[in-house]
């Protein structure tokens, strides 16, 4: 007992010590956020751009589609180019022709001498801030005015109409007209020309380095990989080797308990279902239903990379654009993933808890049919705005905010977290006699409710930018929801509701379970929070953030190495028991979520998670092999797992055509490993060696994302899409056979009973 008080203490101060230095950091990114100029203004005076146009072109480029079309500082969809990048690129070489035309008629012929001194002038110029903070003025020169105005005009053509560039755009995946006003265009270019202003533009007094810390990579400007990212991620490096030793070192050498005598019955074979509990059956039901519309989504999505405004030849970018479809594949992910969750937590409330609150089912029924308007609502409302351009105030209070994972309008966003709340206030009551009722398990059981506190409390991030916050700050938001609320505390939640099933299952003692799970609690945070700052290492932050950020996503994935072995011991712990095998299949979904946590979200997450490896790939396929791996992998196998033990209490045992679950199971798992290892992994390793050998502009260009290798490997998606599919499929008829099972003894209950009577 005094064990896990002392364990709560350290839960309590690791929290409160992280969020503080989080939101200390979160201040200094207020403060030293690349500066908006109210004028970008040429040495003779002309006025380009006006700081009013850079803030309306942000909110331009994300109601044409933001992060799903594109970048900007490396974060967002993977066909389009990063516009930050992009633009840089064709300023710089833009520039240096035109120096190398004052100097002669035919530049090919310049001496190497006379090419150097116009390349070192070029860099000169780029890297000198010439923001003067008391007027508020960026000046540029004559001759670099000219070439900001070039690849403004390319711009205009480019989210305009114009027909010399379809071929691009279509490359592109984009679509003509994207921006329908002129003024529009305008102030979009002055947008991606402040962004990569910020990220060649040396800081005040920090000669060599840029606001975005020199990225992307581009030996044009000077643009190389800074000191701090090479220092911090040998740093990062060591942590990680030395965190790993010291977890298994701490594993082997501590008191083991044996493991626990299992019940020769299921323990809760004879629980029934109270009419709330029978109501989360619909939730179930919802989620194969999503996880259908985004494997569609993702096929119709992945191969716009190849054509860009068609499907084998249909024009479906006409209804379905490039920016809709992506933009359901990925929202619709989190929410199936979290649907799955939530009405986990409202399954097992009642059965911990020993009693059904009063008006629980009528509160649980309320909840879904909030849910399901938010979904169907932010979706149809999302891409009516993005196929009729119904500008920036609609896409952010109702379409598309254009934000990666977070991109519903600020209503259903306000309507989500008033539904989490209500779900968090259904759980807490059902499960409050047992949180008052002293019990080995209470530890556990306020675990699940902390976080689901914490799930319902902590999304409200999602509210806290507006539609004029600076960007680096609305990226600083966007990750307190996508890294603590995804990753954070659903995780927690979802370890918490495992230990306590394995706990009433007998697989587990619910004392070790306690002290186990707050003690992995506590590992993960520490490096957890802090390690969100590893998302922020090139959006306009301080050098600061490089370091923490490194150190702590080291840490993160100490425990994810040890997440694969407890999972398999479980498992081995629950053979040879024949009650056992009615859970084979949710164990074994808990064991695949084990392994994908230490390969997805740990091998692949740290391969990128190093600022040195991220300078370079921020932006490219290993962050989407990386995603892929760790969503499903992880989150989404948790989601079916958990799904699949609820169903088992919802329905009798007789309707489960367990047959059906093989090759679900391993339909998924070996579809998500033949989609990440054949298709994404070796694209971003190509991606990151012309990154590397050329800068990120190049990686990102029509030339590497349409060759002939990365091509191939969109087709080489197909087999593991395919096989994905098919194991989709039977976990859908499953599913279904259980509504049809449950309908036909229903009626078959009827009948016999009207027989009795007569």
């Amino acid at each position: 007992m005094r064990s896990s008080k002392n364990l709560w203490r350290w839960l309590g101060l690791v929290f409160v010590l992280s969020f503080g230095a989080l939101g200390y950091l979160g201040w200094q990114i207020y403060l030293t956020a690349p500066p908006i100029p109210e004028r970008v203004a040429t040495s003779s005076g002309q006025t380009l751009f006006t700081g009013e146009q850079i803030r309306h072109g942000q909110q331009v480029w994300l109601a044409a589609g933001g992060q799903q079309q594109g970048t900007v500082w490396g974060h967002g969809a993977y066909v389009a180019p990063d516009w930050s990048a992009d633009w840089l690129h064709r300023e710089a070489s833009t520039l240096r022709e035109l120096r190398a035309k004052a100097l002669t008629s035919d530049p090919s012929t310049l001496a190497l001498p006379a090419r150097a001194a116009v390349d070192a002038a070029l860099q000169a110029e780029m890297r000198t801030n010439t923001y003067d903070a008391a007027s508020g003025t960026v000046t540029v020169s004559d001759a670099r005015a000219a070439a900001i105005r070039a690849v403004a005009a390319h711009y205009d053509g480019l989210f305009g109409d114009a027909a010399s560039l379809d071929s691009l755009r279509e490359q592109y995946a984009m679509r003509s007209g994207e921006v329908l006003s002129a003024a529009d265009r305008a102030d979009l270019g002055a947008f991606f020309f402040w962004t990569s202003w910020a990220a060649s533009t040396d800081r005040p007094e920090e000669a060599g380095l840029s606001y975005t810390s020199n990225w992307p990579y581009e030996p044009l400007v000077g643009n190389r990989m800074g000191t701090s990212a090479a220092v911090w991620s040998m740093a990062s490096i060591i942590l990680l080797l030395a965190g790993i030793a010291a977890m298994l070192w701490l594993h082997g050498a501590g008191k083991h308990e044996e493991p626990p005598v299992i019940p020769a019955a299921d323990p809760l074979g004879g629980a029934l279902a109270t009419p709330s509990m029978r109501a989360t059956r619909k939730y179930f039901f919802a989620v194969v239903g999503l996880l259908l519309l985004q494997i569609g989504m993702g096929v119709v999505t992945a191969h716009y990379a190849v054509e860009g405004e068609s499907f084998f030849g249909l024009p479906l970018a006409q209804v379905l654009p490039y920016v809709v479809s992506r933009t359901v594949h990925t929202q619709v992910g989190v929410f199936w993933i979290a649907t799955a969750w939530l009405a986990t937590g409202l399954y097992i409330a009642p059965l911990l808890g020993g009693r059904e609150p009063r008006l629980q089912k009528l509160g649980v029924d309320l909840l879904f049919w909030a849910l399901i308007a938010i979904v169907v609502g932010s979706t149809l409302t999302g891409w009516l705005g993005s196929l009729q351009h119904q500008g920036v105030d609609f896409s952010f209070w109702l379409g598309n905010q254009g934000l990666e994972y977070t991109s519903m309008g600020r209503v259903w966003q306000i309507l989500l977290f008033v539904g989490l709340l209500f779900w968090a206030f259904l759980l807490g009551r059902g499960l409050w006699p047992a949180l008052t009722t002293p019990s080995e398990s209470r530890g556990l059981i306020a675990m699940v409710f902390l976080s689901a506190t914490c799930i319902g409390g902590f999304y409200a991030s999602s509210l806290a930018w507006g539609q004029h916050t600076h960007y680096s700050l609305i990226e600083y938001w966007r990750w307190w929801l996508v890294h603590l609320w995804v990753e954070g505390f659903f995780e927690v939640f979802a370890t918490a509701v495992i230990a306590l099933l394995f706990t009433r299952l007998g697989l587990i003692r619910a004392s070790s379970a306690n002290r186990a799970i707050i003690a992995e609690t506590i590992v993960f945070l520490f490096g957890g929070i802090l390690g969100t700052l590893h998302h922020l290492y090139w959006t306009g932050t301080p050098t600061s953030v490089i370091a923490v950020g490194a150190v702590f996503s080291a840490l993160e994935v100490v425990p994810l190495t040890l997440i694969g072995l407890e999972a398999l011991q479980t498992w081995q712990r629950a053979q040879g028991v024949a009650w056992l095998s009615a859970y084979r299949w949710p164990v074994l979904c808990f064991v695949a979520v084990g392994f994908w946590n230490t390969v997805g979200a740990g091998l692949l997450g740290f391969t990128i998670n190093p600022p040195a490896s991220l300078y370079y790939v921020q932006g490219l396929n290993m962050t989407a092999a990386h995603g892929h791996a760790a969503l499903f992998g992880v989150y989404g196998m948790l989601g079916i797992g958990l799904m699949l033990f609820c169903l088992r209490g919802l329905y009798d045992r007789s309707l489960h055509a367990d047959r059906l679950l093989r090759p679900a199971y391993w339909g998924l798992n070996i579809g998500l490993a033949m989609m990440v290892f054949l298709s994404l992994v070796p694209a971003g390793i190509y991606q990151a060696w012309a990154s590397i050998s050329r800068g990120m502009w190049y990686a990102r260009s029509p030339e590497v994302v349409h060759s002939r290798f990365m091509e191939a490997m969109v087709w080489l998606r197909v087999p593991g899409d395919i096989v994905f599919t098919i194991g989709t499929a039977f976990l859908a008829v499953y599913v279904l056979n259980l509504l049809r099972g449950r309908r036909t003894a229903t009626a078959t209950q009827v009948k016999g009973a009207g027989a009795a009577i007569r």
